[in-house]
């Protein structure tokens, strides 16, 4: 573990916190010293819950480590269970409580509560959030699922949603109305929304769907071995990827209903006229390893852009994420260090960003447009609406995300351009109001020239650089790095205005 301003992922009990809040009937007695218990803010915070998440902590304090912390947290789980009656508790300790080792399980186990009482090992300062949920999720499953002879129609389990997900819950309602539609029941969906009473009748279902790797796998794998339930490997994000799903359920349930796209209008906008300006346009994708890959596939085959560079911060998917960098001949960035992926961004130069928050926050310091595929995410994306990244809507969805962040930068650019025209300069009036404001009686200071600027070795003389913001935004970076590459290549130090235009004609041959 590392202290950071921000961090693409928390201590594995935050994992665990949204298994137990995405669930209903379960609670988590957290052995946490007191501040510690920032966690559970996020759920209400960000994702805008209307209750807090199912959490006691035993909140110890410096001074109760003289005396015995084991009591403190034996009678933090006697008021959980005398308080909320749930069907089962999980207990665990937070990064900071692990290391006095009270064993939190084994207290537990001793005190004979009427309830299933699952004890978590989360190794804090090896392992982070996505593994404690994943972790979690598999020993409630191990714990509670029973062998049970399977649905009499053929029905699967939806596997990985949790709280405080990227538009899990939409993506959740897409796929079950899309197996819906293939004839396929629902039996169980986990842990969101799901009760200790349905973790027990997972063996029911025929198959189970894998929606996010990253939080269901080790469930996913557990019910393959002990329910002989056989699990969905595509992801249905974009709409080559839903297609493929849709063949894979076909293929594990014998459905042969037919789906009714006709809501789907990613694919005609993609090619529609006034969307084939951003053909070709430079991306660089990160986040977590299941939306960078799809991300990835969408990006070039259904929007048409160039995949300039990608990565994702978690670990575990760091092989899969190597050989897909490999398939579009791009170095791959595998780091948890927002330092590091800013520093990558810097050098690639791309038109736009597809990312994490984080990268939302460096696209802005660098005046990058960006759009926010991934987890960590912040409360702007859990909208009140319904915004599904899953499915043909999901498709549609992704569409509008990811074009409008480029046109609005169009939109600036060329309000920028025409910044000295006299219906759009600042001290103007708003033009679709029919007047102008009147001239004012100071007139303004001209502001002083800014100083050259210095990429490298090279210097952009003031005149350059002015000349070279007027060149659209999503060609700027190839403009910029074609003009260093000629200016290089001729022994130049700095770069004038005819250099800029001697750079133009010479690439244009």
């Amino acid at each position: 573990m590392k202290l950071t301003v921000w961090t693409y992922e928390g201590p594995p009990h935050v994992g665990a916190m949204r298994v137990a809040t995405g669930m209903k009937g379960l609670h988590y007695v957290l052995h946490a010293p007191q501040g510690d218990t920032y966690a559970d803010l996020l759920f209400t915070m960000i994702e805008r819950r209307d209750h807090r998440p199912p959490v006691t902590y035993t909140t110890f304090q410096a001074r109760d480590l003289g005396s015995d912390t084991a009591g403190l947290f034996k009678k933090a789980c006697q008021e959980a269970y005398d308080r909320f009656k749930p069907e089962a508790i999980i207990v665990g300790a937070s990064c900071t409580a692990e290391l006095i080792q009270d064993d939190p399980g084994g207290l537990a186990e001793t005190m004979g509560l009427p309830v299933p009482v699952i004890p978590l090992e989360l190794p804090s300062y090896q392992r982070k959030e996505n593994f404690g949920a994943d972790e979690t999720f598999f020993q409630i499953v191990r714990h509670l699922a029973k062998p049970m002879d399977k649905t009499a129609r053929v029905s699967c389990n939806i596997i990985g949603p949790t709280a405080l997900g990227f538009r899990h819950r939409d993506d959740v309602q897409e796929i079950t109305n899309l197996l819906y539609e293939l004839g396929i029941e629902v039996n169980v969906t986990a842990p969101m929304g799901a009760t200790p009473s349905d973790i027990a009748r997972m063996g029911q279902a025929h198959f189970n769907v894998l929606l996010y790797p990253e939080t269901g796998e080790q469930a996913a794998r557990y019910c393959e071995r002990t329910f002989d339930q056989p699990f969905t490997k595509t992801i249905p994000i974009g709409t080559g990827a839903t297609l493929d799903f849709i063949e894979e359920i076909r293929a594990l349930s014998g459905s042969t209903a037919q789906i009714d796209d006709r809501g789907l209008r990613q694919t005609w906008w993609s090619r529609s006229v006034d969307s084939t300006y951003l053909t070709g346009k430079r991306v660089f994708i990160f986040g977590d390893g299941t939306h960078v890959q799809t991300a990835a596939r969408i990006a070039r085959d259904e929007m048409g852009f160039e995949v300039a560079g990608l990565g994702c911060y978690n670990r575990e998917f760091a092989r899969p994420v190597r050989a897909l960098a490999k398939e579009f001949v791009v170095e791959p960035l595998i780091t948890d260090d927002y330092l590091e992926v800013e520093r990558a961004i810097e050098a690639l130069q791309p038109e736009m960003i597809l990312g994490t928050q984080m990268e939302r926050h460096i696209g802005k310091r660098l005046g990058i447009p960006c759009a926010v595929i991934s987890a960590p995410v912040h409360v702007q994306d859990f909208p009140a609406r319904y915004s599904p990244q899953m499915g043909f809507e999901g498709a549609n969805v992704i569409f509008d995300t990811w074009i409008h962040p480029l046109v609005m930068g169009l939109e600036e650019h060329l309000l920028h351009m025409f910044r000295e025209d006299f219906e759009f300069n600042d001290a103007a009036g708003p033009s679709h109001h029919g007047g102008h404001a009147p001239k004012p009686a100071v007139e303004p200071r001209e502001e002083a020239p800014a100083p050259a600027a210095r990429t490298g070795e090279v210097i952009w003389l003031d005149t350059a650089e002015r000349e070279l913001k007027k060149i659209p935004f999503f060609v700027r970076g190839k403009a910029r790095r074609n003009t260093e590459t000629f200016a290089a290549e001729k022994g130049l130090h700095e770069i004038s205005l005819d250099t800029l235009y001697e750079a133009k004609a010479h690439f244009a041959r």
